[in-house]
């Protein structure tokens, strides 16, 4: 089971939201919005994004790691680096 199953409506939710901000982004586009505003949601949009990213790996530290720190000592340290190389890829993105 992942993490986040019982938080899965609120996520899907969150997303649906973004993926319209995202298409408002791409109907800006094409109507020749000013840069300035087009830049503004696209912030906006990243922002959204950071906020699941963030909430999906709380989920994923206080469930998944945790359940398998409980497990074993392997399984604990495997989950750490697995969410730590997650961690690494969210800073530099």
């Amino acid at each position: 089971m992942a993490g986040y199953t019982g938080s899965k409506d609120e996520y899907l939710k969150r997303l649906r939201r973004i993926e319209g901000q995202v298409r408002g982004i791409a109907r800006m586009v094409d109507e020749d919005t000013y840069c300035i505003d087009v830049l503004t949601q696209i912030s906006a949009v990243t922002k959204a994004l950071q906020a699941v990213s963030i909430g999906l790996m709380e989920d994923h530290l206080g469930h998944c790691v945790v359940d398998a720190a409980r497990s074993s000592h392997e399984e604990g340290a495997e989950k750490v680096r697995e969410a730590a190389d997650a961690i690494a890829r969210l800073v530099r993105s």
